[in-house]
């Protein structure tokens, strides 16, 4: 993508595909990387920012309605593949979200350290739904942040909402911490 994915995304020509066709990480093969550069190619030529597909309303209290508008939107193209579907989470499904949680943790907080971008103006710190992983998930149920046995959107939402009593303005600021704790010796066992 020459380093500048945007770009590459925008005015790809099908031959540069070509270096694309034997992509393949995990489950995530060539069909959907050609996908999503189909769908973004689609939504850049219409939209200036991705920020618009995950709008939601200002009085909303988390993210969940734009989660969802995203995952239908992406979903929406004639030539969307079934395949696909399985790469972008969606709390219809009952997935904690956690990639894309994280991507919206970093688009519209800002930190100033480098870490969350704080790109996006339209959605609030306080609408951000934790991102929980297996780290955040064994270290929230520790401190008792998490009472709920499945680990699932209704987790994240449960995790969150705890969060946001010790700071209501910006209660995901504390899964880097969450995180760090759960990767770092000592926590990795029950």
């Amino acid at each position: 993508m020459d380093s500048d994915p945007h770009q590459f995304v925008l005015h790809h020509t099908d031959s540069d595909l070509k270096a694309l066709q034997e992509f393949k990480h995990r489950t995530f093969n060539a069909t959907d990387t050609f996908y999503f550069m189909h769908f973004l190619k689609w939504y850049y030529t219409n939209h200036s920012s991705l920020e618009d597909a995950f709008r939601i309303m200002p009085g909303d209290n988390n993210v969940e309605k734009g989660l969802i508008n995203f995952y239908n939107l992406f979903c929406s193209l004639p030539e969307f593949p079934g395949r696909t579907k399985k790469h972008i989470a969606t709390p219809e499904r009952k997935s904690t979200c956690k990639r894309i949680n994280m991507y919206l943790r970093w688009m519209v907080r800002r930190d100033n350290k480098g870490v969350d971008f704080g790109l996006w103006k339209n959605i609030s710190p306080s609408q951000l739904v934790c991102p929980c992983d297996l780290h955040v998930d064994r270290v929230a149920r520790k401190l008792r942040l998490i009472k709920r046995k499945p680990t699932d959107w209704q987790t994240a939402l449960e995790l969150t909402n705890n969060l946001r009593k010790l700071d209501a303005s910006d209660p995901v600021k504390y899964d880097f911490a969450l995180f760090g704790l759960g990767i770092a010796e000592g926590w990795s066992k029950e």
